[in-house]
């Protein structure tokens, strides 16, 4: 199952999509993430649902790759819309004893599940075809206004980067762990919530130690190469708008702006 989790992940390829400046990236999911929470019917779901399909197309990433990332998130979704049926006034369509299920709650369960799955799969996007480097970038161009309140713009955008670029790390780290421990008879998968807990420990203590091992190399790597934070650092290639992105931009602003506008619009 960890092998299934993309997020923090990078896709290399050449596409219209991968070229894209990563501002303007991060400033269409924002827009996408803000849309998804306009939404209040089911319809808008459609053309949300055509957009990433469209974006995975430009991208070229394999769609089973990008949907793949959602399995390891599948008891959340699945907790959620459980809750959300059962704890969900209104027409009661099924009565077993103390559990009812209505209309409503089908309807809204399935309304925060398709919320999730878009969540998920359309922010994917953005790191599967955005280089560590140049999110950081662009992260820390977008920030830039902020220092003049004293925000620390680099060491956020570097530390954000640090933390995305890590997760699969972590994660092969803790495949590689949890194999070398189940060939020495450990047992992660029986036993009530309790004995699993306690059965983690053995999982928990070298990943945390690699995890610092890492994190301690990477400082004196970092040191070794006179890093000094963002003062007075230089690129040796500068982030420029290309009329791409502004035609890109402006597609977006205008599909996700009616997008929103849908929860104002009565027939739709």
């Amino acid at each position: 199952m960890l092998k299934d989790i993309t997020i923090g992940q990078y896709f290399p390829k050449d596409t219209f999509v991968h070229r894209l400046d990563p501002r303007i990236k991060i400033l269409i999911v924002a827009m996408f993430i803000i849309s998804l929470f306009f939404i209040d019917t089911f319809y808008p779901y459609i053309l949300i649902l055509a957009f990433i399909l469209v974006s995975i197309k430009l991208s070229e990433i394999p769609v089973k790759y990008v949907f793949k990332g959602l399995k390891p998130l599948m008891p959340i979704i699945i907790i959620t819309f459980v809750i959300n049926t059962l704890f969900t006034k209104g027409e009661v369509l099924l009565a077993l004893g103390p559990i009812t299920i209505t209309k409503e709650g089908l309807s809204q369960a399935t309304f925060m599940a398709l919320r999730l799955i878009f969540l998920i799969t359309g922010t994917s996007l953005l790191t599967l075809t955005t280089s560590p480097i140049s999110l950081t970038d662009g992260i820390e161009k977008l920030l830039s206004p902020f220092r003049k309140v004293g925000l620390p713009a680099h060491e956020l955008a570097m530390m954000m980067t640090i933390a995305l670029r890590f997760i699969p790390t972590l994660l092969e780290e803790t495949d590689k762990i949890m194999k070398a421990q189940m060939a020495r008879g450990a047992d992660f998968e029986s036993g009530n919530i309790m004995n699993r807990a306690k059965n983690l420990v053995p999982l928990l203590v070298p990943l945390f130690i690699n995890a610092f091992r890492r994190a301690d190399e990477l400082a004196n790597a970092m040191e070794a190469r006179c890093y000094r934070g963002g003062e007075n650092r230089t690129r040796l290639n500068e982030l420029k708008l290309k009329p791409n992105d502004i035609l890109a931009i402006s597609i977006c602003a205008i599909f996700f702006g009616f997008i929103m506008s849908t929860k104002y619009i009565s027939y739709i």
